[in-house]
């Protein structure tokens, strides 16, 4: 559990970057940022295996391209879900923005390791 709230405040700091450097992309509040981390968590664990499976033919003609489309469209799914997330520029602006948030996701993981902060928890 700490450490899926690690790696959804993560994804938290890495939308906050997108909205710095992306243009296009808003946030109401503090708390629509963190939120839009956790639900960028949930639609990554819960929607996008069965997108991927879905779509998996498409995927393998396309050399796995077809995974950015996929993964920018997790992206633009939570800011359609999520109000007080906005993101103008289609999916140029989600493209980016997923990989500012996999770019910190993959810089986290290797800080705080794969299963979170228990890396460091004596046994």
């Amino acid at each position: 559990m700490i450490g899926f709230v690690l790696r959804a405040l993560i994804s938290a700091f890495g939308l906050w970057l997108a909205s710095q450097w992306v243009p296009g992309v808003h946030f109401r509040s503090t708390s629509t940022l963190i939120l839009a981390g956790l639900l960028l968590g949930v639609v990554n664990a819960i929607v996008r295996p069965i997108a991927f499976v879905l779509t998996l033919p498409l995927t393998i003609l396309t050399l796995g391209l077809f995974l950015l489309v996929l993964n920018a469209g997790m992206v633009a799914l939570v800011a359609w879900m999520l109000p007080g997330f906005h993101m103008r520029g289609g999916f140029s602006a989600a493209l980016v923005t997923w990989i500012i948030v996999w770019l910190t996701g993959w810089i986290g993981s290797a800080l705080i390791g794969r299963r979170g902060i228990e890396r460091y928890q004596r046994r």
